[in-house]
C-alpha cells in the first residue's frame, strides 16, 4: 500500500477499508485473481456419500507438504477468505495447488522449445 494512502483517503473524506492483494498490476491483476478463483471453484467438487467432506479436485492424488514462510501463509489466508462464498469455502491450501498448478502450466509453455509449442 502506497506510503500516503491513509492521508489521501483522509483528504478525499474516504476510509481504507481493506488492502486488495498483489496480484499483478492494477485491474488486469484483480481479474486474473478472479479468473484463477473462478477455475478453482469450478474444479471443487462434493465427495460422494452420507457425509460428504470438503470439496476437492478429484484430479489432486498427491497432498505433499510445502513449506512456506509464515508470511505466505497467512496471505494464502486472507486469499482464501476473499476467494471464498457462502456457497463454497475455499481452503488457503486449495488455492496455493490452483495457483501452483496454474503457474508450473505458464512456466512450461514458456519454456517450452518453438518446435513444441
Amino acid at each position: 500500500m502506497a506510503k500516503d494512502i491513509e492521508k489521501i483517503a483522509r483528504r478525499l473524506g474516504a476510509k481504507v477499508v481493506c488492502q486488495v492483494p498483489d496480484v499483478g498490476g492494477g485491474a488486469f491483476g484483480m481479474a486474473r485473481m478472479a479468473g484463477i478463483v473462478a477455475a478453482l471453484q469450478a474444479r471443487l467438487k462434493p465427495s460422494q456419500g452420507e457425509r460428504p467432506g470438503r470439496p476437492t479436485d478429484t484430479n489432486w492424488i498427491h497432498h505433499p507438504k510445502v513449506p512456506m514462510s509464515e508470511e505466505t501463509r497467512q496471505a494464502l489466508e486472507r486469499l482464501a477468505q476473499l476467494a471464498s462464498s457462502s456457497e463454497r469455502n475455499v481452503s488457503p491450501m486449495q488455492l496455493a495447488g490452483q495457483l501452483l498448478e496454474e503457474v508450473v502450466e505458464q512456466l512450461v509453455e514458456a519454456t517450452a522449445a518453438p518446435s513444441q509449442k
